[in-house]
């Protein structure tokens, strides 16, 4: 029986760089992104003779901004991860987009293309809120290519929302989540912004030196007067109520920052919390296969290299000659168990005892008995019908405590 496997793809060009993104991802023109589409093509090809023992069961095509690609680009993409893999039947396939860079005709031809699933970038619902993290769509934008994406058939989308942004209150988060939900998505991620080192906002709130070198500083952090960040308790108040606000429109929380309608959560997602198969292509793109972690060179030339006839992947021991790749961890038994818990407790239905001693042959408790009865004692953990997850107590302090399931 073939293994299951994710395939991610990642398309690194973008309109402009958004201030708070550190993802590898820059403009490009037309000429190098077909000279880019070209080397990923390659890449796939290359991996023919590995791909045999793969059933691929979902595709993420993510970025950087995927439907920037024109649809020449995307459908040679395509048609080649299809020779080259083979496609479960009802494979979920999603691709991102941001609003202003989809048409008709591109939605049109992703559903031809077999994409089924569409991720589109809002962030928020307020143009204000927008321009400071340096988006290129307004909430009118958005709310267009909603629409014509509905008209066009597509019934699997989800909505990606950031709370935490330089001042955002309480209420203009209330207005993004109610303003969202009356469009119905099937999908809501809803992700707090973290200041990430290198990007715009991290100059100007997070390490003491802005643009214009003056580092005089309020109490959030921010540099003269810009709006500052949202304090811990508006934070902690913005996360429950986005849990309140999308449960009564009958969104279920499946993961810290992800909720659902039905049976809509993100199949791939849950792939990378389980600790499944995957396989990244592209530049940068990183892979989780046999234990092994490993990706593509960041730098584009050196991933043009890298794309060469006959590549063959990682081996268990982790060799990196003739494959091109980089290998980043080599994950032992305790490494293994750290992630499946850090993973797993993310979740809210947890982590399966019985999942855990079928992996490990050992019981959960002769590992991490003691951290376990702590934080039930405390009601932040809960077991129930052999399962073991967070309550909601546990969910808000949720960092603190998957620091403890560190073994020494």
């Amino acid at each position: 029986m073939k293994e299951k496997l994710s395939l991610y793809v990642h398309i690194p060009f973008c309109v402009r760089k958004c201030r708070y993104c550190d993802f590898l991802s820059w403009p490009a023109e037309e000429e190098e992104q077909e000279r880019y589409t070209a080397g990923l093509v390659c890449e796939i090809r290359s991996l023919e003779a590995a791909a045999g023992r793969f059933l691929v069961d979902t595709l993420f095509i993510g970025g950087g901004t995927p439907s920037l690609l024109s649809e020449a680009c995307m459908e040679k993409i395509l048609e080649q991860l299809h020779r080259t893999f083979e496609f479960e039947a009802g494979a979920e396939c999603t691709v991102e987009a941001n609003p202003g860079t989809l048409t008709v005709s591109k939605l049109s031809a992703y559903r031809r293309m077999g994409i089924s699933r569409l991720s589109l970038g809002l962030q928020s619902a307020s143009d204000r809120e927008l321009a400071l993290l340096g988006r290129i769509h307004t909430w009118q934008d958005f709310l267009n290519q909603f629409r014509t994406a509905r008209q066009n058939g597509w019934n699997n989308i989800n909505v990606d929302l950031m709370s935490g942004i330089p001042g955002q209150t309480a209420d203009s988060w209330r207005e993004t989540l109610e303003s969202v939900c009356d469009l119905h998505p099937e999908h809501i991620s809803a992700y707090s912004l973290i200041l990430e080192p290198g990007t715009e906002l991290w100059r100007l709130y997070g390490d003491g030196e802005g643009s214009s070198g003056d580092t005089r500083r309020n109490d959030r952090g921010c540099i003269g007067e810009l709006p500052p960040l949202p304090d811990e308790e508006t934070e902690r108040s913005m996360y429950r109520m986005t849990r309140n606000i999308l449960s009564s429109h009958g969104y279920k929380q499946y993961e810290i920052s992800n909720y659902c309608l039905d049976d809509f959560s993100c199949r791939h997602n849950i792939g990378y919390w389980t600790g499944k198969s995957y396989l990244g292509l592209g530049v940068g793109a990183s892979s989780y296969l046999d234990g092994v972690r490993f990706q593509n060179p960041a730098a584009i030339d050196d991933y043009r290299k890298a794309c060469r006839a006959d590549r063959s992947l990682i081996p268990p021991d982790g060799r990196e000659s003739q494959t091109g790749y980089i290998v980043t961890e080599i994950c032992d038994r305790k490494a293994h168990m750290e992630e499946f818990m850090f993973l797993g407790l993310r979740m809210t239905e947890g982590v399966s005892e019985q999942s855990f001693q079928d992996t490990f042959g050992q019981n959960i408790h002769d590992v991490y008995g003691p951290v376990i009865s702590r934080f039930v004692s405390y009601g932040m953990m809960q077991q129930s019908g052999g399962r073991i997850s967070l309550t909601e107590r546990g969910i808000d302090v949720s960092n603190q405590i998957l620091a403890e399931f560190l073994l020494n």
